[in-house]
């Protein structure tokens, strides 16, 4: 039992704090250049996929025109995936405005990779700019993109979502974002933003119509050509952090994501073959486990706690270690009834929830690719 605890304690520490720590270690001392250049202008096409996005396609269409970027080399590519709003007639009438806008409509509604392999088809443009309906991206977002993009040994430039708000989902995701940034600069993501991110036409191969996660399959599909994923701190997209209700859903499909990337491509899983092998493990892999690392150490401190075998230091240190983990889950349970740190604990307990759930609909394939 103590081999138990104090393997998932171990687990633990190294997941949400050991690695982080080491990331920023690393990406300081020995930190990887990027050779870009500012004056790259390539024809670009901006690729949306949407899904019921009359809300907010008015307001992201403006966005886009107001990006600090020749306006004949940028192209706007809407597809609306079985929309049932008013989403194709706004943007028939966006189009009217702007001729740059290409609309591409399906009646049935088929996920976003399909739309997305769509649009590949269709653009023009050397770059596609990827980026959602729901985001507005800041001016110098493009610009900021295409500059690391310049090096050829770059192949997917991510930028950054910036969420408004404080609730405990935007907490989550600036400390994901931390682990991101010192991840690019040590050398290569494992994933990028979906609501902003940038690759050449020629690198972003179809995606599987099945696949849930574009934003992790198109940068681990670039590693076997040796083309690193990194991160542009000045291309912003601007969005409203969620609540844990909504966020609960989203972290089942990406980490139900997480486990069909490493059945597609158990390739992931060598790392003589997967030059981020060490990252995706860290980062990706080792929260999967989490959930039941943190069952594992309920269960043995509580019993380690009261072993009468054990010399009493042992037990008051076990029994101390389950009374904060009991301390906490109560903070989880109340949530912001008792401020910050009822926050932070319940987004904690609902993302390892989540990766429970994730699994259960990856084992029975029932996680949707629509979104």
């Amino acid at each position: 039992m103590t081999a138990v605890a104090l393997g998932a304690l171990v687990l633990l520490v190294y997941t949400y704090a050991g690695y982080p720590l080491l990331l920023l270690v690393w990406s300081r001392v020995a930190p990887r250049a990027l050779r870009g250049r500012s004056d790259f202008e390539p024809l670009v096409s901006v690729c949306i996929a949407v899904h019921n996005g009359e809300r907010y396609l008015a307001e992201k269409i403006r966005s886009l025109s107001e990006l600090e970027y020749p306006r004949e080399m940028l192209e706007i590519l809407v597809c609306s995936d079985g929309s049932t709003d008013t989403t194709v007639a706004l943007a028939e009438e966006l189009a009217r405005d702007d001729p740059r806008v290409r609309i591409f409509a399906t009646s049935e509604r088929r996920g976003k990779p399909s739309a997305l392999n769509l649009l590949r088809e269709e653009a023009r443009g050397e770059v596609l700019l990827m980026t959602d309906v729901r985001q507005t991206l800041s001016p110098p977002s493009l610009r900021a993109l295409l500059e690391p993009l310049a090096d050829p040994a770059i192949g997917c430039v991510s930028g950054t979502l910036v969420l408004a708000g404080e609730t405990g989902p935007s907490a989550y995701w600036r400390y994901e974002r931390f682990i991101r940034t010192c991840e690019a600069r040590r050398g290569s993501m494992v994933g990028v933003s979906g609501s902003l991110y940038a690759v050449r036409r020629e690198d972003f191969s179809a995606l599987p119509c099945d696949v849930l996660l574009d934003d992790m399959f198109v940068p681990l599909s670039l590693v076997r050509s040796k083309k690193r994923t990194v991160l542009s701190e000045r291309a912003l997209a601007f969005d409203e952090a969620c609540d844990d209700d909504r966020e609960f859903g989203r972290k089942v499909r990406t980490l139900a994501g997480n486990y069909q990337l490493v059945a597609m491509m158990p390739w992931l899983l060598v790392p003589g073959k997967n030059g981020v092998w060490f990252e995706l493990v860290s980062h990706k892999l080792l929260r999967l486990v989490c959930p039941w690392a943190l069952l594992f150490l309920f269960v043995g401190s509580a019993a380690l706690g009261f072993d009468q075998a054990l010399p009493p230091q042992l037990t008051l240190g076990w029994r101390t270690l389950w009374l904060a983990q009991v301390f906490c889950y109560a903070l989880a349970l109340l949530g912001p009834r008792v401020g910050r740190a009822g926050v932070i604990a319940r987004t904690f307990v609902v993302l390892n929830a989540a990766a429970v759930v994730g699994l259960w609909r990856f084992l029975r394939g029932s996680q949707a690719v629509t979104w």
